[in-house]
């Protein structure tokens, strides 16, 4: 019987998606009699537990900080345990929007123009308006440096940005993003090939948190992707090299904006949801691989360090 250590919860204002996620994980595991299968959230004691039930493989169901940041993935790499998804640094650059940023366009990967916003910096109101007008214009996103599900990020026009960003303070540092018009883009990857791509058509401005996590945001899912064969590979394939210069193991998704015939990367999420709204098994699903085999092929792609 093989031993699966489930990590959900965490401390990131995604717990909840992240619960969600090991739950609908977890019935489709329980119903193999071959796992034994336990359900934790890591804290203080996490390393003595993860010692005491001694785990063959670690399934990481955790979002944003310290899930997949790299900080959970050095604990069980230091403790000499395979876990799922991306390595530490891997985490810790896709997670990172700036670094990532520097990377796809070092890469030549298209993404959207951005800059880093300070507190220390912020003193001129109007002189700080006339920047963003000037480097990215209105509208314009604002986003969390290193958050993942769409979580308080917003689209801005120059009335509204100074209470975004008062709103946002606890951060600290912010991404400030030229915003993108065009279609919504979703590419999966799994174990190093491309699993699929899939089209949102939220209702609201953007594929943002709520309409990633209610259903009654009433997103329209396109699948198969409406576009010719030989743009679904270019997607398909920035997509899948987008996930190798960051080094990603197991399941990725790379989210894109398609605008007058080019496609920008806005970010590369490792540790996707895998609820039943979420994306990856829909496309999954779409290719014949069930929810079940899903979870089990990226179990088997766990590893100690990559």
């Amino acid at each position: 019987m093989k031993k699966i250590l489930i990590l959900a919860g965490g401390y990131s204002k995604e717990k909840e998606i992240s619960l969600k996620t090991a739950k609908s994980v977890f019935f489709e595991l329980n119903k193999d009699k071959n796992y034994n299968i336990k359900v934790v959230n890591p804290d203080g004691q996490f390393v003595k537990l993860l010692r005491k039930f001694k785990p063959n493989i670690v399934l990481n169901l955790l979002h944003g900080r310290y899930g997949e940041d790299g900080y959970i993935q050095a604990i069980l790499e230091s403790e000499k345990v395979k876990y799922t998804h991306s390595g530490v640094l891997s985490s810790s650059l896709a997670i990172d929007k700036e670094l990532s940023k520097k990377i796809f366009l070092k890469n030549n990967i298209l993404t959207p123009k951005y800059l880093k916003f300070s507190y220390r910096n912020y003193k001129n109101k109007l002189k700080l308006i006339k920047n963003l007008k000037k480097k990215l214009g209105f509208p314009l996103v604002v986003k969390p440096i290193n958050e993942g599900s769409s979580v308080n990020v917003f689209i801005c026009n120059k009335n509204n940005i100074l209470k975004i960003l008062e709103k946002l303070n606890e951060y600290g540092e912010l991404l400030l993003e030229k915003y993108i018009p065009g279609r919504e883009i979703q590419v999966a990857i799994l174990a190093d090939k491309v699993l699929g791509a899939i089209e949102l058509k939220p209702q609201r401005k953007f594929y943002d948190y709520e309409a990633k996590y209610n259903p009654k945001a009433k997103t329209e899912h396109i699948i198969p992707v409406e576009m010719s064969k030989n743009k679904y590979k270019e997607v398909t394939r920035i997509a899948l090299k987008a996930h190798k210069i960051l080094n990603c193991r197991g399941v990725s998704r790379s989210d894109f904006r398609y605008y007058k015939n080019s496609f920008y990367l806005l970010e590369t999420n490792t540790q996707p949801g895998m609820t039943s709204l979420s994306l990856v098994p829909e496309i999954a699903k779409f290719n014949n691989i069930t929810f079940k085999n899903l979870i089990k092929k990226i179990l088997k792609d766990a590893s100690i360090n990559k």
